[in-house]
């Protein structure tokens, strides 16, 4: 027996009305997939968050009152965080290729960012891939964003420490932007092996997913070049 698979829901964060129409059509065309709230400002979006819990938000980088990446912040506050029964994404909308407010709204919480001029399946696609915990851009921009806003690494926190030493060689990889198999194969694990390492790693380290490793490897000078 099958079971259905679970609508991804979207709350759409854009200060221009035709935009979020346009992109409404999209996602609401997409199996699987619902738009259930849009907001014109961070203020209301942050409020939406509270009140919808959506899987995915789409979150436009540049708007009045609040913009994405104070509202990114305060969505990922961890008190607020901590409410929640089921994890929020974040996929910022931008654009400007490489955008720094992209890179801070990353180092908040967003699990990456689109340039406002993408496809409907390059859109389709993101949605998809952070729902599942992944970042939505290349390993190497991803890097090149975050270099930008950690110029002086501080030194790894007691609970890196804490890893053992198979555990910090799945943290490197995963920080390079390699997936499981990838790492599987690099390591000399099976892939169910680096998926509970990973487990381990982001309940050591108190993060939520892979998005937030590569920002803690950037932050505390742990990724190899």
């Amino acid at each position: 027996m099958t079971h259905p698979t679970k609508t991804i829901s979207v709350l759409l964060v854009d200060d221009q009305e035709l935009f979020r129409e346009g992109v409404r059509v999209i996602v609401d065309a997409q199996e699987g997939m619902e738009v259930v709230g849009t907001a014109a400002d961070g203020v209301d979006a942050v409020r939406l968050v509270d009140e919808l819990a959506p899987d995915v938000v789409l979150m436009d980088v540049r708007m009045p009152e609040m913009d994405g990446v104070e509202a990114t912040r305060q969505i990922f506050l961890p008190d607020r965080a901590a409410r929640r029964e089921e994890p929020v994404r974040v996929i910022v909308l931008t654009t400007f290729n490489l955008d720094d407010r992209a890179a801070a709204a990353i180092r908040y919480g967003a699990s990456g960012f689109l340039l406002k001029g993408t496809t409907p399946v390059m859109l389709r696609d993101a949605i998809r891939t952070v729902h599942a915990g992944n970042a939505v851009l290349a390993p190497a921009d991803l890097s090149t964003l975050l270099d930008s806003q950690f110029r002086a690494p501080t030194a790894p926190p007691a609970p890196y420490l804490s890893l053992t030493g198979k555990e910090r060689e799945v943290f490197g990889a995963v920080a390079r932007g390699l997936s499981n198999t990838e790492i599987a194969g690099e390591v000399f694990l099976s892939e169910s092996t680096v998926k509970t390492h990973v487990g381990a790693i982001l309940r050591k380290l108190g993060l939520r997913d892979r998005v937030q490793i590569v920002v803690f490897a950037h932050e505390h000078g742990l990724v190899a070049r």
